[in-house]
C-alpha cells in the first residue's frame, strides 16, 4: 500500500511525502494507520483524530482530508490531504 500525504494552505501544497507498508501480515486498518503515524512523524505533525466524516470519505474514495477539526493543536495549514495511490493485494 502507498499513501500520498500532503499539506495544503491557500489550496498551495506546502510539504508531501508518499509512505509504503506491504506488511502482509497486517491488516488494511493497519496499513492506514501506520502510514499516517509515520507519515505526521515526518512531517512533524501532531497525529490528526479520525472523525466520522474521515472515516466515512476513506472507506467510500479512499481518501480524507484531515482539517483543524482533526487536530487539538493550532495547525499553520488548511489541511492535511490523505490518499491511497497504490493497494496491495
Amino acid at each position: 500500500m502507498k499513501i500520498w500525504c500532503k499539506v495544503i494552505s491557500n489550496n498551495h501544497l506546502l510539504k508531501d511525502l508518499v509512505m509504503e507498508n506491504y506488511d502482509l501480515a497486517m491488516s488494511r486498518t493497519a496499513k492506514v494507520y501506520d502510514c499516517l503515524e509515520r507519515a505526521c512523524y515526518e512531517l512533524d505533525l501532531e497525529k490528526p483524530l479520525w472523525l466520522d466524516r474521515n472515516k466515512r470519505d476513506f472507506i467510500r474514495h479512499a481518501r480524507t482530508r484531515f482539517d483543524q477539526d482533526s487536530f487539538i493543536e493550532e495547525i499553520p495549514f488548511d489541511y492535511l490531504d490523505f490518499q491511497v495511490i497504490e493497494e496491495d493485494y
